[in-house]
């Protein structure tokens, strides 16, 4: 494989790319995670 500037730059591109996104599932799989904690404990409080 022919490697120059462009090559490194896309691989470059492809890998930030994957991060940003795999932050934002992080991020929105811990939220939901929350949201759901949330959401059980006051249904339990409401049931007392």
């Amino acid at each position: 494989m022919y490697v120059d500037e462009y090559v490194i730059a896309g691989l470059i591109i492809v890998a930030l790319t994957i991060g940003f996104f795999g932050g934002v599932y992080r991020f929105i799989k811990l939220d939901m995670a929350k949201y759901e904690a949330n959401k059980k404990s006051e249904h339990s409080l409401s049931e007392s």
